[in-house]
């Protein structure tokens, strides 16, 4: 069944959210969207996966349009040129890939292999049109989509995001440290700690070649647009800890904030979940609150020029995508198999994964 099977902007839909995960405002005030393009991005997001073989042909054929990737990112960067959605749907199809094996290798003990692997995509990530035919198909998908990205926007766009996604290998590389030792993060190390293998800024890039704007400094880092952008991220982040809090302390995990409020804060199981509630909560109601500060900002930059034009439509689109971003989690967390720990034969191992080493030795 598609996903908007109901209706693109409907908020009604069939799946059944559990009332501990239930969350009244986002069902209520802020609509569901979906990028026209999403049913030629999911058919074409699938057949890249394949093309490069970054799942195997029964996974991707038994798991990829249940797994939802395509939608979450559909549903998100609205307004989007169709070879920028195509781009960034495929991206977000190779974080998750890649995300599954550095799980995978945690869990095998393969060591060298991340090691080799964090090397690679450091060294791809500046130069993707060299690593294009990669043995390892991880390496090669990720030169291949990031590629497509720094096709649609200048130089200085390109350079910035590399810098982030630099900063995200490396968040990764430690995440790897501490799952490997056992080590679970207090609080604040560990909320500093998600916003980098969240990839905070990186979703928050990718907002402006959807807008087809590269935005100047004294837009990205206005007080209000930098705190929508942070709130709508965390607020995505932490709902990911609130869901996959069951599969993630089946799977003996060390990142997530409420096993980093149960070992460090002293509370029990209620207790920290409760807490990701109400840190969930404070992201909505906050974002409510700055939203109006961004649109009076964009306003501000109408003065009447063609530029100003430009970048008053481009952070009005922009900040209309953070709000989707909040449906867009919301819903994908409830409709993905990717969560559903229930359903599978063994709850520490997702039936998605290839628990196969792989990449070049």
């Amino acid at each position: 069944m598609h996903a908007f099977s109901h209706g693109t902007t409907s908020t009604p839909t069939a799946v059944a959210v559990p009332p501990s995960l239930a969350l009244e405002e986002i069902e209520a005030a802020f609509p569901r969207q979906l990028h026209p393009y999403w049913p030629q991005l999911q058919e074409k997001t699938r057949l890249w996966l394949l093309e490069k073989r970054l799942m195997p042909a029964d996974k991707v054929a038994e798991h990829a349009d249940g797994l939802r990737y395509t939608d979450l990112m559909a549903g998100y960067y609205l307004g989007a040129p169709d070879e920028v959605m195509q781009a960034i749907g495929d991206y977000s199809a190779w974080f998750f890939v890649w995300d599954d094996r550095h799980d995978r290798d945690v869990v095998h003990g393969r060591t060298a292999d991340w090691q080799r692997l964090r090397a690679r995509l450091h060294t791809a990530l500046d130069a993707p049109g060299h690593h294009l035919h990669h043995a390892d198909p991880v390496v090669a998908g990720f030169a291949d989509s990031v590629l497509r990205l720094y096709s649609f926007l200048p130089h200085t766009w390109n350079a910035r995001f590399a810098r982030h996604f630099h900063a995200v290998i490396d968040a990764y590389d430690r995440e790897f440290r501490n799952r490997t030792e056992g080590r679970v993060p207090g609080v604040e190390e560990y909320l500093a700690l998600r916003r980098l293998t969240f990839a905070h800024w990186i979703w928050t890039d990718l907002l402006e070649p959807s807008a087809g704007v590269e935005l100047p400094d004294q837009v990205r880092k206005h007080p209000a647009f930098r705190r929508a952008a942070l709130l709508s991220q965390e607020f995505a982040a932490w709902y990911n800890d609130l869901c996959s809090l069951p599969k993630e302390i089946a799977g003996d995990e060390v990142h997530n904030l409420g096993i980093s409020l149960i070992t460090h804060e002293e509370m029990n199981l209620e207790e920290a979940v409760a807490d990701l509630r109400r840190r969930v909560d404070s992201c909505v109601t906050e974002f409510l609150e700055v939203e109006g500060a961004v649109l009076e900002f964009a306003d501000q930059l109408a003065d009447g020029t063609t530029r100003g034009k430009e970048l008053d439509a481009a952070v009005r689109t922009c900040v209309g995508n953070m709000r989707n971003w909040f449906s867009s989690v919301y819903w994908f967390h409830h409709e993905s198999g990717r969560y559903r720990v229930d359903s599978w034969d063994d709850r520490s191992t997702p039936p998605y994964v290839n628990n196969q080493a792989a990449g070049e030795k």
